[in-house]
């Protein structure tokens, strides 16, 4: 008796905690929750509301009804289907290869015109001027690109690629491929990149990418949708997948000019459902891209792009390259890859520290979401400009057939504050685009051209850049900057190594840059 009495009480105890406040009965609530949301992504860490969950259905229900409704199809109708898709698969690859062409245009105007304006003030000897014009550029152009994700477009900070990996993985977040999204990512990687700031372009790519293939598979925004009848093809979660598939490795394309990179990068990081036709369809994608960049380079090589030139798109020219090893040279190439696992580690480390720091901060409102960025903006401006002035003034190799010293947007040898016949080797790596950097620090043939305290200066700073610039309010990527860090202990690896070795120091910065994208 006593113990059911007991029982009685318990039971009559729990039912008045579950009509006290039944939300919190376990047996009441739903399996996955709505207004549970992605608290642990980019996107929250600067500060954006983020989407509820929402599941995707990629499963195909192989049912008596579904090959009816197969069986029951024209060939015209298949036809039209099968054409379909890859006429959409060519058009993300050519609108992608388009938009990352007009992103490298003006980057590289942008920032052209800004470093030939720098380069006359310093010619004469007009330090300060030089640097109020920089640091106000760059801030001119962060503050635009800030302004544009926190009011427009908050789903366009950051990289893009961790919520590409959640919705191909089955995870609906909305707004995350609207019109408004894609357009903000274009300005604001255009302002972030061009104000010199530690980020690159390709990440930002691959979410445009996707932007381009979810618009065009569902006909175009939703105020200005396309009504078409083929569409309808499109009007599931398994075909928009395979589109988006197309679209980041179209992206990935894109950024670093590799077709076969691209179809990897989707294949291995970001999706999870696979088949060989969509390797097919995804490769498509990636050669129209090459083809489209090509054209361009071509077009802009002849002189009608401005400042372009040859910078913009990431492009090694190996044509040239000799590389002859030794069995002994295995030791410092193991050394390299240990390094890059060691550095990756504790970077991805404090970054996570960092990005905890920046929500709180970011947490507060729009207005610390806009210090926040033209801070760090500022901070990088001072550095990249000042701390040359600690590198020596090296003499010009007369051997050389490239123009030395320099004053322009590009070349390896800038000449700064040193006098004629001498240029300023750590000027050369900061007072550039970080595209041009990464191709000086990638030189080869170059074995005396940076010294070793403008590497290890270089390499600091872009440490602490890395850190602290990624995680603000503005379009980012994170590979770029970990190649500029890993190219330059890289090279400084194969400075040391210079005497007892065959391989190029711009090989050793390659391999650098490599192994810290491994880690």
């Amino acid at each position: 008796m006593d113990e059911d009495g007991n029982l009685q009480i318990g039971n009559s105890n729990y039912n008045g905690e579950e009509e006290a406040d039944p939300e919190n009965n376990i047996l009441n609530q739903p399996l996955l929750k709505r207004h549970r949301t992605l608290s642990s992504t980019p996107l929250a860490l600067v500060g954006t509301k983020v989407s509820h969950i929402e599941s995707l259905d990629y499963e195909i229900n192989e049912n008596d009804l579904f090959k009816h409704d197969w069986r029951s199809r024209s060939k015209a109708q298949v036809f039209q289907y099968i054409f379909a898709k890859w006429t959409l698969a060519c058009l993300v690859g050519l609108f992608t290869g388009l938009i990352a062409t007009l992103i490298n245009l003006a980057v590289e105007n942008i920032a052209g015109y800004k470093l030939l304006a720098v380069g006359y003030y310093i010619g004469q000897d007009r330090f300060l001027t030089g640097l109020a014009i920089f640091t106000g550029a760059n801030l001119g152009l962060t503050l635009v690109a800030t302004v544009l994700v926190v009011v427009f477009a908050p789903t366009a900070a950051g990289p893009g690629i961790p919520e590409i990996k959640a919705y191909l993985n089955g995870v609906d977040t909305p707004n995350m491929f609207g019109a408004t999204t894609m357009l903000v990512k274009i300005v604001g990687s255009i302002g972030a990149v061009a104000a010199g700031l530690d980020l690159g372009k390709e990440g930002p790519l691959v979410h445009i990418g996707s932007c381009i293939a979810s618009l065009l598979g569902q006909g175009g925004p939703d105020n200005h949708r396309i009504k078409w009848r083929w569409l309808r093809y499109f009007n599931n979660d398994r075909d928009r997948r395979d589109l988006i598939t197309c679209g980041s490795a179209s992206g990935v394309c894109a950024a670093f000019r590799s077709p076969v990179g691209g179809v990897l990068f989707a294949l291995e990081e970001v999706a999870t459902w696979w088949r060989s036709a969509l390797l097919w369809r995804t490769f498509f994608s990636t050669a129209v891209v090459v083809v489209v960049l090509r054209a361009f380079i071509e077009i802009c090589n002849s002189g009608k792009c401005g400042l372009f030139g040859k910078g913009g798109l990431i492009m090694f020219d190996v044509s040239h390259v000799e590389v002859r090893y030794h069995a002994v040279d295995i030791i410092p190439v193991t050394l390299i890859g240990v390094f890059g696992g060691i550095l990756g580690s504790l970077y991805n480390h404090l970054l996570h520290k960092v990005l905890r720091l920046y929500n709180l901060i970011n947490q507060k409102g729009k207005i610390h979401k806009v210090l926040l960025s033209l801070s760090v903006s500022l901070f990088t401006s001072v550095c990249l400009y000042g701390l040359p002035f600690l590198a020596e003034c090296k003499p010009c190799n007369p051997s050389i057939d490239e123009a030395c010293p320099t004053n322009g947007r590009s070349g390896n040898f800038k000449q700064f504050n040193c006098p004629n016949g001498y240029y300023n080797d750590l000027a050369t790596l900061f007072l550039t685009t970080n595209d041009d950097a990464v191709r000086n620090v990638f030189s080869s043939n170059t074995p005396n051209e940076f010294s070793m305290v403008s590497l290890w200066i270089f390499f600091g700073l872009y440490c602490i850049l890395g850190l602290f610039t990624f995680g603000i309010a503005t379009p980012s990527g994170l590979f770029l900057p970990i190649i500029l860090m890993g190219s330059a202990y890289g090279r400084m690896l194969g400075t040391v190594m210079g005497p007892y070795t065959k391989i190029d120091q711009g090989l050793y910065a390659v391999l650098g840059a490599a192994s810290l994208m491994a880690g």
